[in-house]
């Protein structure tokens, strides 16, 4: 599903622990890492995209994590002309993202990044909040930083209630 804009709507998913670090995943054979992210089905909420999306990329149910906040709004980036599909109708210009930030409430080795047929990370790790704004691909680091200073209130909540 694309908007009339040429944007894929999408969920952006961080996970904190109960010390405020982040869950930082690996795509599968390639040394590219992220927060988990997915499309949202044309039939779907934002909260069973999400749902749906932890599962699928980390194994995750929503009884393993608490919703702590959510961005206000939507957050775009463009992909490079170099990552458009000009051939695919409609064309995907970039993804238009709501984030939410979840607070890990299971243990951590109930993250299975296998729980489906096709894993899309091969490998994860806890980093420092801010780590992963200079460390995922560039075009999607303003992204980053805008959903990261808007959720980091409720981190700090999230850390002082543990």
């Amino acid at each position: 599903m694309i908007d009339s804009n040429g944007f894929r709507p999408n969920v952006g998913i961080i996970i904190c622990n109960k010390l405020g670090q982040l869950l930082w995943a690996k795509r599968i054979r390639q040394n590219a890492w992220q927060f988990p992210q997915g499309g949202i089905k044309e039939t779907e909420t934002l909260e069973q995209a999400l749902f749906r999306e932890l599962n699928e990329e980390v194994g995750l149910r929503k009884t393993d994590v608490k919703v702590l906040s959510q961005t206000s709004e939507w957050l775009k980036y463009r992909l490079p002309k170099t990552y458009i599909r000009q051939r695919k109708a409609p064309i995907c210009i970039g993804q238009k993202q709501k984030w939410f930030l979840l607070g890990l409430q299971s243990e951590e080795n109930c993250v299975d990044l296998e729980s489906t047929r096709q894993p899309e990370f091969d490998d994860w790790c806890w980093v420092n909040y801010w780590y992963p704004v200079d460390q995922v691909i560039n075009f999607k680091r303003d992204v980053y930083r805008k959903a990261l200073t808007e959720l980091e209130q409720s981190v700090q909540k999230y850390v002082k209630s543990k």
